[in-house]
């Protein structure tokens, strides 16, 4: 059966004009609260695809479809019941600024609270760097930002697009063909700049296909941009498996995690593992190793319940309890 291509599927998308949901806002009732959001099951309809449900829900396309194998991305049908991944932990570090945590590829931004207001956090999900466009790790902040960029690219970009048979222009200017979209928020890092960006390529959005900058919904960004002052922190983390504590209970968010090149690969379970004993630390916690492990092993972001603190400090810990 012929599928639509990436461009017919956007041009649709633009003719359909559908009502994206916007990133959504979630108040924090105090410091300590550490998961917002929650998941959901959606029915599809005929003209429905998973990459058009991604977007309407603030999710990458891979979230979506990680989670609901089996359903054909492209003609998932009528009828179809999907989960719809809305759960998050936050992560770990200081809550301010933005927030990009790679393998989960999706950023959180903290606006300073108004006065004697809530605190909030707002989250989005992103795409990422890919190959030998390394998106870096650690501290920076954003320097400038641009409506309507020019995009110049980098000789190395050039280079790999002539390797490739599609040479580019010394420039883009701005429009439907700049893959910047309409707004760019630059970023100091190391010896160069990166870029929180749109796209004009919005189904490629939770994937690692960018030249190492943080690619956004169209909408997303349009959101964000305005809200976003120079000098604002951003913070770039690699943490695939997230954990929290709530009433007791152990949850456990797994994500595939990405090597230096930001590309996605299969967990080590020993080594995801030993992630999870390091995120647990010290706490007294009885965990379900066997399930933990399948957590870890299908890593699709879904929140799952691993373990339960041990009121009785004689209790087996995370370290003595993995049988290994």
């Amino acid at each position: 059966m012929h599928r639509p291509t990436a461009a017919a599927f956007i041009f649709l998308l633009a003719l359909a004009s559908p009502q994206y949901a916007r990133a959504t806002t979630y108040t924090l009732s105090s410091d300590t609260d550490s998961v917002v959001g929650e998941d959901q099951t959606v029915e599809t309809v005929y003209e429905d695809t998973l990459y058009d449900l991604a977007r309407k829900y603030s999710l990458g396309s891979e979230e979506l479809i990680r989670v609901n194998p089996g359903v054909d991305p492209w003609l998932p049908g009528a009828g179809k019941k999907l989960v719809v991944p809305g759960r998050h932990i936050l992560p770990p570090g200081p809550r301010e600024g933005i927030v990009v945590n790679l393998p989960e590829h999706r950023l959180y931004y903290y606006p300073k609270p108004k006065r004697s207001g809530p605190r909030e956090v707002i989250t989005y999900p992103v795409s990422i760097g890919k190959m030998d466009w390394r998106t870096p790790l650690g501290l920076t902040h954003v320097i400038s930002k641009q409506k309507d960029p020019t995009w110049y690219p980098p000789e190395s970009v050039r280079k790999e697009h002539v390797q490739n048979g599609d040479p580019l222009p010394a420039s883009v200017p701005p429009g439907p063909d700049n893959p910047l979209g309409e707004y760019a928020m630059r970023l100091a890092a190391g010896n160069g700049t990166y870029l929180i960006h749109g796209t004009n390529n919005p189904i490629a959005v939770g994937l690692a296909v960018t030249h190492g900058c943080i690619r956004m919904y169209p909408d997303d960004v349009a959101e964000l941009f305005p809200m976003i002052p120079v000098g604002t922190p951003v913070r770039l983390i690699n943490e695939p498996v997230k954990v929290a504590w709530v009433d007791g209970e152990l949850l456990l968010e797994a994500h595939p995690p990405v090597d230096a090149q930001g590309q996605s690969f299969e967990p080590n379970l020993d080594q995801f593992s030993d992630l999870l004993r390091a995120a647990v630390g010290d706490t007294t916690v009885a965990i379900h190793w066997d399930y933990a492990r399948e957590v870890l092993q299908r890593a699709d972001g879904v929140l799952a319940t691993v373990g339960l603190e041990a009121e009785d400090p004689s209790a087996p810990s995370a370290e003595t309890d993995d049988p290994k």
